[in-house]
């Protein structure tokens, strides 16, 4: 009889039937045919070289998933012995079906002991399943444990084994970018939590449709629609693990960049209005608009501005360029990629205002990685400050030590007092262990003598900027006092209230303060026995601080901090610096030239020349205004209307005639006779 009528026999459905090891290889086979198998098989679907052994008995084929049984079974040439599956499954049986039965006389089913074989057998795999993993895990943990005794035995013993940071080539580049850091969400959701932070931001309009997700920004539904202002990216050259990019732009983009640098000159920031109308992802009018808002104290429609610059960017990219991992460059000598450099470095402080110092540490070290060996912003005065602020030591101290042997960062201030105060403020953490302290607390020790040594000229400044009154013996030594200021060259003095302007508040712990005291003493007793160190410093001042490098004139002239900008020499006070491009530099890289314009001096009468030589927007009637300045015929309405007063005014002047005499004078001259 075939297996198809037992079943209809016994009332069973199909795919309920019992199934043995054999079934568990799921053939897509006719019932009919499974009765020429029939003599090669046992009673019960069992094979006849384990026939002593029960099979596996299910009701479902999908809960073959959960048993582990198989996975356990010896392998032999990359398959299973039917056997070894019986086995696991052999012990208990009996037990199990006796279960099996009484669960059935007490519900009073008429359904086949094998089902609840089935189901008490399930039931015995789950938790033999639960014993097997908390098996796993102590042996696990045992493992563990015996692998740490073995290490602390052979410590112990010869010694030679210390456990110490991971070596240069395993740790991630120290210029690497996180993609996480550069939202300041991330950031702020960790000091006020989510719900402050996502509490008051809606969601995102379905209709609107951005081209790609932003790493640096995350577009508004304020911003008008996106559409490709024309804006690329080309890569130029890969060469030794570097990949060097640059922006383009097309024709249409030079046309807006040429109307911009005539609403610039100009001097109107409406101009510049109307010009984002018609092109509203035009990077450098994004840019100049967002100083002007931020001089009228409008943040934050200076900081959309930005955020709008960035987007504009980005969606910009080459797909090779990444932003993260240390690799691409930007040469700052072509224009096209200024805008990028400005966008992230005014974003950047937007960020720190903000109070997110972690995102803009990241933004600053994406700036470095762009070009690290020129600096065009000359982000190593800044990153410091933003270490300290996000309290990343351990990056401070990892920078110093792999850029000072090429780079000589002891030579800069900020770095010189920077990195001691990292390692004292790394020693005053409890979550060390005490040989990290200690060891720490002697570092910090011996960079700041050193500091104190190479840059006297610091200390009186930093201790009025902290309102702390030094010591007589302090003020009164030659070493420390006024002659050290003064003395110093005039690009140390910049570099020193650079970041006394930008850092001083970091000094104001009395923790700190006694510390510096201790060590201003110490150098006081090594000023007075003739240290040779002392000597080799100033000599040292003298030649290496002649004249600041024209980054850092860009620098200072962006961090707008007063002292610093105060001490800019004359040359670079008195030439215009525009927002968009501070300070450009000379050897700059031309794609395209700006067309030639047409000076409007050369036509006019005297009158319209006298009045253009003390407004230079003004326009006389008649006259066609110059493309590329939109809004031309209605900008000068009221100077118009003045000049027609003025003409009134000359039509109505009339000059006597010189040889006529005057009756006056004729009658004067007739009572003197």
């Amino acid at each position: 009889m075939s297996r198809r009528a037992l079943r209809r026999l016994r009332g069973e459905q199909r795919g309920q039937e019992p199934l043995g090891p054999g079934a568990l290889q799921f053939d897509l086979r006719d019932d009919d045919d499974v009765e020429e198998e029939g003599p090669k098989r046992g009673p019960g679907g069992r094979r006849p070289g384990c026939a002593e052994k029960e099979g596996v008995h299910v009701n479902n084929r999908f809960e073959l998933i959960n048993i582990e049984d198989l996975e356990d079974d010896p392998v032999v040439n990359g398959e299973r012995s039917d056997c070894a599956r019986t086995d696991a499954v052999a012990p208990g049986n009996k037990g199990r079906t006796l279960r099996g039965n009484t669960a059935t006389k007490m519900d009073g089913d008429a359904a086949p002991p094998e089902q609840s074989n089935a189901s008490s057998k399930l039931r015995k795999k789950k938790k033999k399943q639960k014993n097997k993993k908390n098996s796993t895990g102590e042996t696990s943990e045992n493992g563990l444990e015996d692998i740490d005794r073995i290490l602390e035995r052979i410590e112990d013993s010869g010694g030679l084994i210390h456990p110490g940071p991971a070596p240069l080539s395993s740790r991630k580049h120290v210029l690497y970018v996180e993609h996480r850091h550069l939202n300041p969400d991330t950031e702020l959701k960790r000091y006020f939590g989510a719900r402050a932070v996502l509490g008051e931001q809606r969601p995102r309009q379905r209709q609107r449709v951005y081209p790609k997700c932003t790493w640096l920004t995350t577009p508004k539904s304020t911003w008008p629609r996106y559409s490709k202002p024309g804006l690329s990216m080309r890569l130029l050259e890969s060469k030794k693990g570097l990949s060097f990019f640059a922006f383009e732009h097309s024709e249409e983009y030079q046309q807006a960049q040429h109307k911009f640098l005539v609403a610039v000159e100009s001097m109107e920031p409406n101009n510049i209005v109307v010009l984002l109308q018609t092109s509203p992802y035009h990077v450098d009018s994004l840019l100049q608009l967002s100083d002007a808002c931020r001089f009228q104290e409008d943040q934050e429609m200076a900081r959309d501005l930005i955020e709008r610059a960035l987007y504009s960017m980005e969606c910009a990219f080459h797909p090779l360029f990444s932003l993260t991992s240390g690799t691409c460059r930007l040469d700052y000598r072509r224009p096209e990629n200024r805008s990028f450099y400005l966008a992230l470095y005014k974003q950047m402080s937007f960020l720190e205002k903000r109070g997110c110092p972690r995102t803009a540490l990241e933004y600053c070290k994406l700036i470095l990685s762009l070009e690290p060996d020129e600096d065009p912003l000359c982000m190593l005065l800044l990153v410091d400050h933003l270490a300290l602020r996000a309290r990343n030591y351990e990056y401070l101290i990892r920078l110093f030590q792999e850029w000072e042997g090429h780079r000589n960062l002891s030579q800069l201030p900020n770095f010189a007092f920077s990195v001691p105060l990292a390692y004292f403020l790394l020693s005053q953490q409890t979550d060390l262990p005490e040989q990290e302290l200690s060891s720490a607390r002697e570092k910090a020790s011996l960079l700041i003598r050193q500091a104190l040594t190479m840059f006297p000229g610091v200390l009186m400044p930093l201790l009025e900027y902290c309102s702390v009154r030094p010591d007589a013996a302090v003020v009164s030594h030659r070493f420390f006092g006024p002659n050290a200021e003064i003395s110093q060259p005039p690009a140390l003095s910049q570099l020193v209230s650079l970041y006394l302007g930008r850092s001083h508040f970091l000094w104001k712990e009395p923790a700190t303060m006694s510390w510096l005291e201790e060590n201003v003493r110490e150098v006081l007793q090594a000023v007075d026995a003739g240290d040779p160190a002392v000597e080799a410093c100033e000599s040292r001042r003298k030649v290496l601080y002649q004249r600041a490098p024209r980054n850092i004139h860009r620098h200072v002239i962006l961090s707008e901090i007063k002292e610093a900008v105060a001490a800019l020499p004359p040359d670079v006070t008195t030439q215009s610096v525009m927002g968009f491009d501070p300070l450009p530099p000379l050897d700059t890289i031309y794609s395209y030239v700006r067309p030639e314009r047409i000076s409007p001096v050369s036509r006019g009468n005297t009158i319209a020349l006298f009045f253009r030589s003390l407004l230079p927007n003004y326009t006389a009637e008649g006259e066609r205004a110059e493309d590329g300045v939109p809004g031309g015929p209605n900008r000068n309405q009221g100077l118009n209307r003045l000049m027609l007063a003025v003409r009134d005014m000359m039509a109505n002047f009339h000059l006597n005639d010189l040889e006529a005499p005057r009756e006056e004078d004729a009658e004067a001259e007739g009572e003197w006779d």
